[in-house]
Parts: structure tokens; sequence; C-alpha cells
């Protein structure tokens, strides 16, 4: 299974191995460079049948920090393109990510302490939400977004749509998961509008669908789309499994070929489960439940534990992230471990056995 391919639209994935969208915090002022030409290249020899790009943002201030990269300019498609060529050059197939960070904007990289910066510090404002609520005590409030801002978010998404086409990108993604902008208008935690974007869960989808609109109308149809999503906030009050499953239903109506299942990043100090392969029955139910192709994440970390995944059912692809940071070329060795033949690109041939 792990190595059948995949048909989605008029896109066929050589296997069902994903490289997940793992911000590199590399950028300056939203460009792709060196860096990510050989981080995206290298998982792309290494055999993965489609290869994410880090969440991208839409606008400049919907960056988690200064050094995310962007495509809310023109500017950034050539290098883009660059290196889409370069991964369909090597039998794969080159996708991104499109994001808004919401409350979360304007950190540090992980590395540096991740906290929120000042304009002084080179942050930017405003910070954006569904509601004037902070991810953490010590962040600042951010700035609810009116009516006239979503809408203006929402155009963002669909012109970023067409300069990733531009660009030569096959699969597109929408981040609305792990806290960010969608998946906070998604939450009774981070939503409290009194709006038609706010209350209810028909309310609180609207941003969402709006967003998925927008981009069907500027992405072909011939070409997938792909939904990330926080199955769950694992927190009390918050989005649970049961409104995943119904809004996978609604998203699979608007033209939405997978929903790619993660889950929490919405509340500050959240009590997650973390264990192998945590949120695969996320992904198993709402493949089952919703009737919509699925992606497991979350420390898939053998070839027999991803193959397991996938001959049972639990999902359609596996969609590996530190995983693919310890070890680009994993997709060969899986191969190997289960028994399968695949081609390795012919510089590399000689290392083969």
């Amino acid at each position: 299974m792990l190595f059948e391919p995949l048909k989605l639209r008029e896109v066929t994935l050589k296997n069902r191995v994903i490289v997940s969208p793992m911000c590199q915090y590399s950028s300056e002022d939203g460009f792709a460079n060196d860096w990510h030409f050989v981080h995206l290249g290298a998982r792309a020899v290494g055999g993965a049948g489609l290869v994410f790009t880090e969440a991208a943002a839409v606008t400049p201030e919907g960056r988690i920090s200064p050094q995310d990269l962007g495509i809310w300019k023109d500017e950034h498609v050539e290098m883009l393109a660059r290196i889409v060529k370069f991964i369909d050059a090597r039998d794969a197939v080159a996708g991104m990510q499109l994001a808004h960070s919401g409350r979360k904007a304007s950190t540090q990289q992980p590395w540096a302490g991740n906290r929120t910066l000042s304009a002084d510090e080179g942050g930017f404002r405003p910070i954006l939400a569904p509601s004037p609520l902070p991810f953490r005590p010590q962040d600042p409030v951010p700035e609810a977004l009116d009516e006239k801002g979503i809408a203006r978010i929402v155009r963002a998404f669909g012109d970023a749509a067409e300069r990733a086409l531009r660009a030569g990108f096959r699969v597109l993604e929408i981040h609305s998961a792990h806290g960010y902008l969608l998946h906070e208008f998604l939450s009774p935690l981070s939503n409290q509008r009194n709006d038609a974007y706010g209350g209810p869960f028909e309310n609180r989808i609207r941003a969402l669908i709006e967003v998925v609109r927008s981009v069907r109308r500027r992405w072909p149809d011939r070409l997938p789309l792909f939904v990330r999503v926080s199955a769950t906030d694992w927190a009390d009050g918050g989005w649970e499994i049961e409104q995943s499953v119904e809004l996978a239903r609604r998203l699979a109506q608007e033209g939405v070929d997978l929903i790619d299942c993660s889950s929490g990043g919405l509340v500050f100090g959240a009590k997650v489960p973390i264990g192998p392969g945590y949120q695969t029955p996320f992904a198993e139910r709402i493949r089952r439940e919703a009737g919509v192709k699925t992606g497991a994440v979350g420390l898939i970390r053998s070839p027999e534990q991803a193959e397991h995944i996938l001959s049972t059912g639990q999902a359609d692809a596996v969609v590996l992230a530190r995983q693919l940071l310890r070890d680009p070329y994993w997709p060969l060795t899986a191969a190997k471990v289960l028994g399968v033949q695949v081609p390795w690109p012919v510089q590399y041939e000689r290392a083969r056995d």
C-alpha cells in the first residue's frame, strides 16, 4: 500500500509518502532561498511522492515569524518555480501550504526563544484574530478582524493560489490547524464573536469555507486541494472530532480532496496524549464517516507502521515530518524494508545494496 500510486484528480502521486509542511524559519521578506531548495529537493531525491513547502504566508502579517516563507507578492514566484522544477524532475509532486498565523504571529524563531516580537524588534503589527484573545497570557492582545478584514484575507488566499499555480505547484493545502487563524475561527475557545463568523458551528466554519471557495475559484479543477485540520483542541469546550467529521463532509462538497488530520495547537499548555500514531484514529474516523480521503500524521516512524495504517484503511496517505528531517531518504529505506522495488536516483544506484 505505501508504494501504491494515489490518484487525486489529474495528479498521481507515485507513492503515499507525503512530506509534511515544516517551518524552516529561514526566509527574508518571505523569499525562498538556497536552504529551501536543498531542504525540499533532498526529500524529493529521497523518494517521497509529494513534497510540501512549509506554511507560506498569504499576507506579511500572517507570518508566524519574520523569517517565514511567503507567497503574498509576485516576486516570490521566481525562486519557488526553480524549486518546483527540481522536484518535478525527481518524479515527485510539489505542493504548497497556504497559511495565516492569526494571533500566533510575529514570534521569534523557536531556537531564539519563541517570544512575541515588538515592532522595534522586527515584529509586525497588527496581530489579527477572530477575537481579542491572546494565545499565551504574556502575549499582546490581538486585534479582532472586522468583516472587511476577513474579506481581505479571503482574497489573499485566492491571490496566493494563483501565484502558486504560476510557480508550478500541483497540490495546495489550506492550513486550518495548530491554532492559526482559520483554526481560531473554528474553535469556540478562540472565537467569541457574535456576528456571522461566530457562535454556532455554521458561523464558525464560515471563514474557512470562504477561503476554500476563494482558492478553488483560482485553482484549476484538474488539481487537488487539501485542508489541514486539528481534529481536536484537546481541551474542554473546544473543537472536537465530531465537528471535524461534519466539517470534512462540507469541505468535500466544496472541492477539497484530502483532509490532513493533525490536532492541538490552539490552547497553550493543553495536555496532549502523545504516542506512536496518536492522531491516526482521527484520520480513520474522518475517512470512514465523512467519506473523504485523509492523511495520517504524528509519530509515524517505521515502514511497518506506515504500511499498517494504509493497509487497514485508517488513511490514504502518511504525512511525515520529523522522521523525514532525521532521514530524507526514508522512503527508499522503507521500500527495501517492505520488499518493494522502487527506482533510485541514477546518481545513487551504486549505493542501493
